[in-house]
């Protein structure tokens, strides 16, 4: 170790070898499908949305060596206790859900915290993670980390070719690092870390705080409080131009199993796949299927003073379908879904507040 704490060349060097030497003994000891069900697998931010559907995927499929903790048992943003956690837990998979989340006024009104808590957690994990000997590791993205203007569907290839949406750069900036410590460590120390980058996401367990929210929760609660207490217009941000993609929470986790079950992660170019539906529809026709599940008759008003965010986030999911998966839910039986949750778990005062 060098003055200050550095690594020196030496340290780098052994680091390599000893990663070699541990990926010897894991191919001769047990195959990869052996390795599978049995590992030990943390999966961080299980209490969210994605990361409460990842966890029931995994508990179908058979996985019971799972390591989960909140936010109050391990700060993951805190690299002394993130340490001490992998070095007491040694976990062999990692997969990174925790985040700090928003839709666009979140977003808008907080950009520091949202790049601040994002990279704190991302460095922590991925480099303790590595530290600790974790050989696999699937880290969660988002759809924002691509330009403003790209070519539309999205490819993975399109990453750092142009400016990003302006509404939520810092929290874009933040999830484009997390690829790169994964990609940088695949490059020099032969990982197989996976950065999936889904596309807007929805479902069961989702956020319905109108200040903190994402599109789909946001358009449920509203239309729902409407219809409850009878008032009328719904106003909704923007124009209702721009176009989106949504994905049930629970075709992405059917990706991640998928992938966990699988091999050839170190064949998947800068480990970096989008994971989507491939179609998408504009914000107003968005907007009205929801309306048209929750049951809301009354009129909508677009606040054009808002902000729009990105024209469009349609992503190329040609990489995801070539590894063998394709989502299953459809949109209307999807928000139907979550309809459903919503109405069932969380307290009416809280749905009319």
């Amino acid at each position: 170790m060098a003055a200050g704490g550095r690594l020196d060349y030496h340290d780098t060097r052994a680091r390599r070898a000893t990663w070699q030497r541990r990926d010897r003994q894991e191919s001769m000891a047990t195959t990869p499908d052996q390795q599978g069900r049995r590992s030990r697998i943390f999966l961080a931010g299980h209490t969210g949305l994605v990361g409460g559907a990842i966890l029931r995927a995994l508990q179908d499929h058979g996985y019971e060596d799972l390591v989960l903790r909140t936010i109050d048992e391990v700060d993951l943003t805190d690299q002394a206790r993130t340490r001490t956690f992998f070095a007491e837990e040694q976990p062999q998979v990692v997969i990174l859900a925790a985040a700090r989340v928003g839709g666009i006024m979140a977003n808008w009104e907080q950009p520091y915290e949202f790049i601040q808590e994002n990279l704190g957690i991302e460095l922590n994990v991925i480099h303790e993670a590595f530290r600790a000997g974790v050989r696999r590791l699937i880290f969660l993205g988002s759809s924002c980390i691509y330009p403003r203007e790209a070519p539309q569907p999205l490819k993975e290839e399109y990453l750092l070719t142009g400016p990003l949406e302006e509404t939520n750069r810092p929290y874009a900036i933040a999830k484009i690092a997390g690829i790169e410590l994964c990609r940088s460590l695949n490059r020099e120390y032969g990982t197989s870390y996976l950065s999936l980058m889904p596309t807007n996401m929805y479902g069961p367990g989702d956020n319905f705080d109108l200040e903190t929210s994402h599109l789909v929760p946001a358009l449920i609660r509203k239309f729902h409080e409407a219809k409850m207490t009878a008032t009328a217009p719904v106003t909704l941000w923007g124009t209702g131009r721009p176009r989106r993609e949504l994905l049930h929470v629970d075709d992405l986790a059917a990706a991640i199993s998928m992938l966990l079950e699988g091999e050839g992660w170190s064949d998947i170019p800068d480990g970096l796949v989008n994971i989507g539906t491939g179609t998408d529809a504009t914000i107003a026709e968005l907007a009205e299927t929801v309306r048209k599940v929750v049951g809301y008759g009354g009129p909508i008003v677009w606040d054009t003073g808002k902000p729009d965010g990105t024209p469009q986030k349609l992503l190329d999911v040609s990489r995801a379908r070539a590894l063998g998966w394709e989502p299953r839910i459809g949109l209307e039986e999807g928000l139907k879904r979550t309809y459903d949750w919503y109405c069932g778990t969380v307290p009416e005062g809280e749905r009319r507040t």
